[in-house]
């Protein structure tokens, strides 16, 4: 098998479900009652409550252990998750009978990009509420097993300047990557086009040298189950959002490469998280052949082939992606990462080595490595490699 024992995979898209005292410990005592707080239902459900508002905890992100039969998006409480969706020590040792060596863990409460303290009312809470989060990672989640857990911050999307300051405090603090909104429109945030909005936060992240995760779904919008801002096809499953999840990222893909932001900021770098690698051919392909005719006329670039923007500033993630394994070298084996999205319904645990064994079968051993742990270790400036 080419996935040699020696081999450490490296994670970059797990999650973590928030304990109850995650903000109830950290905020100042005056938010405390209007803060995120674990509340039980008359219908015996744990939920959060923020600002008056009640957020359950969807039973689709913390299946580890159970049967595909059992899975559902009605609301779960604490005692029926696995520990290790919630506590980092119990996290390490399901890492270790899955084989897994370190990984880095999206929000849950929050939203993968911080979309709930986004859409909140009072932005002070909201800041704090982020700042919070972002300490916890440090000081609790990661601070277990700083060689296994990977810091991921989350930034005050509603003000660039002050997400830019969240980016310099999280660099000082050892944070490795943040996540953003894969789009920010439906959140009500201007555009990657827009010439001035974003323009510090990129200048932080670049003097950082800290990557963006774009998560599936972190902008609020999700392909085949919203169809406008706040609203949800009542007639359309689940299952057709989980299907095309990747459609996400196609769209922030694309939406960056012609947007301005990589030219004016050679030194960003994009994880497309959750969305695995199958599609990165075709995009770049229809990229290419947009680029070539339209060119001309359009405000983009008339000298940066898109393909090549790709591989200077994108990393897929996949979980498990035959088809896009098969198509590494059109990819760039140097732009592809492995994920195990544990304790999601997506995950593989706790088989999630062998089959990323599986998906890999026909890998040279040095590609395999890359892929698997190095080319997470060099974008995250985490650790050494054997």
């Amino acid at each position: 098998m080419p996935l040699q024992d020696w081999m450490k995979i490296i994670s970059v898209d797990d999650h973590v479900i928030e304990h109850p005292q995650v903000w109830q410990d950290r905020l100042p005592e005056r938010y405390r009652e209007t803060g995120p707080q674990i509340i039980e239902t008359a219908e015996g459900h744990h939920v959060w409550r923020y600002e008056g508002q009640l957020y359950p905890q969807i039973g689709l992100n913390a299946v580890a252990g159970k049967p595909p039969a059992e899975y559902g998006m009605e609301p779960v409480r604490y005692d029926q998750m696995i520990p290790g969706c919630y506590d980092p020590a119990e996290r390490i040792k399901d890492m270790d009978i899955d084989g897994v060596h370190a990984a880095l863990a999206f929000p849950s409460f929050p939203g993968f990009g911080g979309g709930v303290f986004q859409r909140a009312r009072d932005k002070e809470l909201a800041l704090a509420c982020v700042r919070a989060w972002n300490d916890f990672q440090i000081d609790e989640w990661c601070a277990t097993a700083p060689d296994r857990l990977i810091p991921l911050g989350i930034l005050p999307t509603w003000d660039p300047v002050r997400a830019a300051a969240e980016v310099e405090r999280l660099a000082r603090l050892g944070t490795k990557a943040v996540s953003f909104p894969d789009s920010p429109v439906p959140l009500g945030l201007p555009s990657f086009h827009d010439p001035s909005h974003w323009e510090v936060l990129w200048d932080a992240l670049e003097a950082a040298d800290m990557p963006v995760c774009l998560h599936f779904g972190s902008g609020g919008y999700v392909p085949g189950f919203s169809f406008a801002a706040g609203s949800y096809d009542p007639n359309a499953p689940f299952a057709v959002a989980i299907a095309t999840f990747s459609t996400n990222l196609m769209w922030s893909t694309a939406d960056l490469v012609f947007s301005g932001v990589l030219q004016r900021h050679p030194n960003l770098k994009f994880m497309l998280s959750e969305g695995g690698i199958g599609w990165i051919p075709y995009l770049l392909e229809r990229l290419d052949y947009t680029w070539e005719r339209h060119r001309w006329y359009q405000k983009i670039s008339r000298t940066d082939r898109p393909s090549d923007l790709f591989r200077r500033h994108f990393w897929g993630c996949f979980i498990d992606d035959v088809h896009g394994i098969d198509a590494r070298d059109t990819i760039g084996v140097a732009n592809i990462l492995v994920e195990v999205d544990y304790p999601h319904s997506d995950s593989n645990w706790p088989n999630s080595r062998k089959r990323i064994a599986e998906n890999l079968v026909s890998v040279s051993d040095d590609d395999v490595h890359r892929i698997v742990e190095l080319n997470a270790r060099a974008l995250l400036h985490f650790g050494e490699g054997r």
